[in-house]
């Protein structure tokens, strides 16, 4: 029996968005660009093939870890050209010549399931669906001296889209004779048409359009919020440690070199804590004491960035994410600017959230209260979640 594999083309950059981040880990209500194109082919694909940088996979792989997707999702290279991406992604699939393969745009988070399933049944039933709209703007070439041409009707041309569907056989063989004979294709219609084969057009839809510039980021995030309104809501932690001797100071996930650490059931982390009682208000889903509670044997000395993914885990079962965090340390000593761009990356990739979204601070109390007078550690934190729509939980 055929399984359908997705490529999903995660390459690019953000250069025409004006990005400083591949454009497909932009937010776009709530969820990265590339998350939400992953959850478009739920029920549709058996697993999928994800083609990026290596500087993007271990974002990419936060993400989608805090999704976890039903299908398995593996990872490769992508390489200098749209063309050679999809190549490096074929390699995985040709041991598997029969079964549909779906190249998708990681940049067009707006596919749905009407579009997927007709370049799929196009597939399986003629070997080959490419999704396509007509084109409505009137079409004129640029002639030598730049003044505009003969109008080419516009009944003649179809703006293409992805998914776009073949044989992973065919495919892999229409990409080989493409390398051989060193063309260079804008799509995989056009390397599928130059090897010879049948390429059939199926219905896309205007709204799946590929995220290039920054309007189409703004039309993207207007469309998801006519379908679907996610309010946000806030939430504030705070917490406080006694300093202890022989414990280990860890904050934000982070190991940091002093004489003594916090005192505490757990690991004592006080900026983790904050952060998870924040989320859980944020919430209306109590604290940490009611979920955590210290006199549960089970919690001793456990880390606390595993009792932070219990909590992502209970956010999620009740239909939230969240969007950013702030938090804010105060500690005499030690001195923590050293430690801190670490811990922006800890608790952002914990949150799968760019770390933009994340700031963490560091404050003294100019040898003022406890604080100051070195008897331990507070931390405050304040974040945003978002409802997530239902049918994303579905």
């Amino acid at each position: 029996m055929s399984r359908v594999h997705v490529l999903l083309l995660a390459g690019g950059s953000g250069t025409r968005m004006g990005s400083p981040v591949n454009k497909v880990l932009l937010p776009v209500a709530g969820k990265t660009c590339i998350l939400r194109s992953a959850e478009a082919f739920i029920g549709w694909a058996d697993d999928m093939v994800i083609v990026c940088r290596p500087e993007d996979e271990v974002l990419i792989r936060a993400e989608f870890e805090s999704r976890l997707l039903p299908f398995p999702v593996r990872y490769v290279s992508g390489g200098a050209t749209r063309q050679d991406s999809v190549f490096q992604g074929l390699s995985l699939l040709k041991d598997c010549p029969m079964d549909p393969v779906l190249v998708h745009d990681g940049a067009r988070c707006l596919v749905n399931g009407d579009v997927i399933a007709r370049v799929l049944d196009s597939v399986l039933k003629r070997g080959s669906g490419v999704a396509s709209v007509p084109v409505t703007d009137t079409i004129r070439p640029i002639e030598a001296d730049e003044l505009a041409g003969k109008v080419i009707p516009r009944e003649a041309l179809r703006a293409m889209q992805t998914p776009q569907g073949f044989r992973a056989g065919e495919l892999w063989r229409a990409h080989l004779a493409a390398r051989e004979k060193g063309f260079q294709g804008t799509d995989d219609a056009a390397v599928m048409a130059f090897a010879g084969f049948h390429v059939f057009l199926t219905e896309g839809s205007r709204q799946n359009l590929k995220l290039t510039t920054k309007e189409d980021l703004a039309m993207a995030r207007a469309m998801l919020e006519e379908t679907s309104f996610s309010p946000l809501r806030v939430g504030m932690g705070y917490d406080v440690h006694a300093f202890a001797d022989e414990r280990k100071l860890i904050l934000c996930g982070v190991e940091i070199p002093y004489s003594r650490g916090l005192l505490g059931h757990s690991d004592a982390d006080v900026a983790v804590h904050a952060l998870m009682d924040a989320l859980l208000g944020a919430a209306g889903l109590g604290d940490i004491g009611r979920h955590f509670p210290d006199s549960d044997p089970v919690y001793k000395g456990i880390s606390s960035m595993k009792l932070l993914e219990s909590v992502l885990s209970l956010l999620r079962s009740n239909g939230f994410c969240p969007t950013n965090a702030d938090i804010t340390i105060v500690a005499q000593e030690p001195k923590l600017a050293p430690y801190i761009s670490e811990m922006n990356r800890v608790i952002a990739s914990a949150l799968a959230l760019p770390q933009g979204r994340v700031n963490v601070k560091a404050t003294t109390t100019e040898h003022l209260g406890f604080e100051g007078r070195k008897e331990g550690i507070s931390a405050q934190a304040i974040c945003l979640i978002q409802e997530i729509p239902s049918e994303s939980l579905s």
